[in-house]
C-alpha cells in the first residue's frame, strides 16, 4: 500500500487506474472532472457537493441521505405534471 499524505498533485491525469479499496480523508476535487468512473459501492461522508454537476449516470440503488435519488427524480417528474 502506498500512503501519500500532505502532498499537492493538483492538476495530476490519472488514466486507467484501479483505486478500488481505497480511502480518501480531507481531500480538495474542487473542480475535477470524472470520466467513465465506476463509483458502484462508493461511500461518500460528510461532503460539499454544491455546484456539482453528475450527467449519464446510472443512478440505480444510489442514495442521498437514506432516499433512493431515483425516487426523487419519480417524485419531481410526478410534481411537475
Amino acid at each position: 500500500m502506498v500512503t501519500y499524505e500532505r502532498k499537492d498533485i493538483s492538476n495530476s491525469k490519472f488514466d486507467d487506474v484501479d483505486l478500488s479499496h481505497s480511502k480518501f480523508t480531507d481531500i480538495n476535487l474542487q473542480h475535477a472532472l470524472f470520466d467513465n468512473v465506476n463509483m458502484s459501492g462508493v461511500k461518500i461522508n460528510n461532503v460539499n457537493l454544491s455546484n456539482c454537476q453528475i450527467g449519464d449516470a446510472n443512478l440505480t440503488g444510489m442514495t442521498i441521505n437514506g432516499v433512493l435519488v431515483t425516487d426523487l427524480f419519480q417524485a419531481y417528474k410526478q410534481a411537475e405534471k
